[in-house]
């Protein structure tokens, strides 16, 4: 199964400088929710699922009395450790299918671009038992494709992407089509009644050459192609970086593209 890459002590060090930053978008989005269905009462507990390396842990931690971020690779959670310094923040090696709560004892259970790699009918269970009432879960991702602008050079620019995440595509895992799907099995297994699921949500990035790159090392479908072939994986990128340089010509690399990425939420609340 791929997700032993995330217990990677090298994967996770990518992971954590190159995979995309906290969009703030979706974070707003996650708390507007929490915040509407609590009527805004002080919120005590959130439990990030599948942290990683605390991308989208530390910005909820503003917001909520203590937060704990989870996740099943130990190489990722002292990542995270060594770069978190809030008080309210701690971390631990648990899974998603056994949540370390008692019942009734969170405000938020949030996971994000981590849920397809669970099992969803145990997840979504657990989520609901820890759960106060009230309480929320969050589940978002993003779709597995970039769209690049760039002044006029888009199209040239999305060729050479597009035959990226078509190579890429190649060692597709199973995870896969549940991103591409936006989580309909996340949303599906769901027993709560009260739950919503929002696609298509347009977010733009500002990105350079080198962190485009660094951002196709950092997604797992890559580090297959490195299991498997890790000279043709080197050389893909090679290649697609200076094909990209060539087409911005000089300074290529102080260059920042809007990247154009799809979003999805899968919201639901405890009555």
């Amino acid at each position: 199964m791929a997700v032993h890459f995330f217990k990677n002590v090298k994967f996770s060090s990518v992971y954590h400088k190159y995979m995309l930053p906290a969009s703030n978008e979706i974070v707003n989005m996650v708390l507007s929710y929490v915040k509407e269905k609590t009527d805004g009462r002080p919120l005590a507990m959130a439990l990030d699922v599948g942290c990683g390396t605390g991308r989208y842990t530390l910005p909820l931690a503003p917001h909520f009395k203590k937060v704990v971020g989870i996740d099943i690779s130990e190489s990722q959670i002292n990542v995270a450790k060594q770069n978190t310094s809030l008080d309210n923040v701690s971390y631990m090696v648990a899974a998603a299918e056994k949540l370390p709560m008692e019942n009734n004892s969170v405000d938020l259970v949030n996971a994000a671009l981590a849920a397809h790699w669970f099992t969803a009918e145990t997840f979504t269970s657990e989520a609901a038992r820890v759960l106060k009432t009230e309480g929320c879960l969050a589940v978002h991702a993003f779709y597995p494709y970039t769209v690049i602008e760039y002044k006029d050079l888009s199209h040239e620019l999305n060729v050479v992407m597009s035959e990226v995440w078509d190579t890429l595509f190649q060692h597709k895992v199973q995870s896969l089509e549940h991103m591409f799907s936006q989580y309909h099995n996340i949303y599906e297994a769901i027993l709560l009644k009260d739950k919503e699921w929002i696609r298509d949500i347009p977010v733009k990035i500002q990105m350079s050459i080198p962190e485009l790159i660094g951002f196709i090392q950092s997604v797992v479908l890559y580090q297959v192609f490195v299991a498997k072939d890790s000279k043709r994986a080197e050389q893909l990128l090679i290649q697609a970086e200076k094909r990209l340089q060539k087409i911005l010509g000089e300074n290529a690399d102080s260059v920042q593209l809007t990247v154009n990425l799809k979003y999805y939420c899968v919201f639901a609340c405890k009555h």
